[in-house]
């Protein structure tokens, strides 16, 4: 199973925003956001878009997760809950709903959202393609 990550909407101001979907599924099951690009930067970039490989990862912050591994010059990107880009330090943050919070852009349900993707997710890892939509 390939997860397939599809940017939709960036701003320096409020991060990117995607969908998820598994590459044979006919529709995404749920939403991401991560920081916006600024060049692969630690921390505060999004990754470049691309082919990666995900694997098991127990994050003392956000428990059992997923780890994007190979990212050239980056560690520790994780999948994990949060709502604004303020949240993701260089993650994917999963939720089910755009959304404000106050007045920044959010993506919501996110403890849902993150369930969901963690219960599809193969236990022992899976290949990620980052994209970019048309």
């Amino acid at each position: 199973m390939i997860l397939e990550l599809t940017r939709i909407s960036t701003n320096e101001d409020v991060g990117t925003f995607g969908v998820l979907k598994w590459k044979n599924d006919k529709a995404p099951f749920a939403l991401s956001l991560e920081d916006p690009w600024l060049s692969n930067t630690t921390n505060i970039s999004c990754i470049p878009a691309g082919p990666y490989e995900c694997r098991p990862f127990d994050s003392p912050t956000h428990g059992p997760t997923f780890e994007v591994i190979n990212v050239v010059g980056r560690t520790y990107i994780l999948f994990h809950k949060g709502n604004t880009h303020i949240n993701t330090k260089g993650c994917i943050l999963i939720g089910e709903q755009y959304e404000f919070l106050g007045n920044i852009p959010a993506v919501l349900k996110s403890g849902k959202g993150f369930q969901e993707f963690k219960t599809r997710a193969p236990k022992d890892g899976f290949p990620l393609v980052i994209k970019w939509a048309n």
